[in-house]
């Protein structure tokens, strides 16, 4: 099934942004085509595969339909909020290179990236799930470890990082207005205790490497699927400002620790060391059905 996922370049623009895909709608979709029966059950797990049909992205979503039935709800929880859901386990289909043709569009893991007359920033540009902009934490002076209202603070900072980088990774035309959807532009780390958004504490060896991301012009609570995606693709690769972070290109796991919990991404499938599938274990949940009436244009009012 072709799906079709947009957002607002920015807010209050009233413009409409083609170039992302959303991997949040993705598990809801996949869910909903279950639960109208679009698809078939097929046993314990039903799987479900969709084509972003705005970027050509495709995605397969494997919905627990535990007993060969529907669930409304579940334990499945995910970073960010204590409510469990129905278990999907959302993967990305050969993500590398889908917006510019290339997994590292500038044809190397590590840049330097200079904004006006400061010094350069140690970032990396990738291109897997979605064009991130990654920058060294350490090297700005950052943890990537920072608390939201920290990251709010920076946002003037990170949204020039991406529009500087746009026109490096083959996103943005010369002279054409820069937009702030993508790249996606964040921060990474190593990995330290940090308290989440829900007051929980993270010791440092509960995961991997620290990241904040913004989505558009604001902190991300947690992290964006194809962020997350990309991040994990990025530490598979020497030199990445990731696979630094961590102390070394990383295995099959990554595990990522933002400001809403750890989330835990799975590259597999490796064809000369990029993945064909990225996995993430996310939940869904049907919360209502509803039937709008509108109006037919221009049919007049019964006299």
């Amino acid at each position: 099934m072709s799906t079709t996922c947009s957002r607002r370049s920015a807010f209050g623009t009233g413009t409409i942004e083609w170039s992302s895909n959303c991997g949040n709608c993705a598990t809801g979709i996949a869910l909903y085509a279950v639960a109208k029966g679009l698809v078939p059950i097929t046993g314990d797990r039903t799987r479900v595969v969709m084509r972003n049909s705005n970027t050509g992205a495709v995605l397969e979503g494997v919905v627990d339909t535990t007993g060969g039935v529907v669930h409304d709800f579940g334990d499945q929880t995910v970073p960010g909020t204590r409510a469990g859901g129905v278990a999907v386990g959302l993967t990305f289909l050969r993500p590398a290179g889908g917006s510019t043709g290339s997994l590292l569009p500038t044809g190397r893991p590590v840049d330097e990236l200079r904004l006006g007359s400061a010094a350069p920033h140690r970032v990396s540009m990738v291109d897997a799930g979605a064009p991130v902009v990654l920058v060294d934490a350490l090297g700005a002076e950052r943890s990537g470890a920072e608390s939201l209202e920290q990251v709010r603070a920076d946002v003037p900072w990170l949204r020039a990082v991406r529009h500087t980088a746009a026109p490096l990774m083959g996103l943005l035309d010369l002279g054409q207005e820069p937009g702030d959807a993508v790249p996606k532009v964040g921060l990474v780390g190593p990995s330290v205790p940090y308290t989440t958004t829900l007051g929980e504490q993270v010791a440092a060896e509960e995961y991997d490497v620290s990241v904040r991301m913004l989505t558009m012009n604001a902190p991300h609570p947690a992290i964006g699927l194809t962020s997350a995606v990309a991040l994990a693709v990025a530490g598979l690769l020497k030199d990445t400002v990731v696979s630094r972070a961590v102390g070394g290109p990383t295995g099959e796991w990554l595990r990522l620790g933002t400001p809403a919990g750890v989330v835990a991404v799975r590259c597999s499938d490796l064809r000369d060391g990029v993945p064909d599938r990225v996995t993430v274990q996310r939940a869904a949940r049907l919360l209502a059905d509803a039937r709008i009436y509108v109006p037919v244009s221009g049919a007049r009012k019964a006299a």
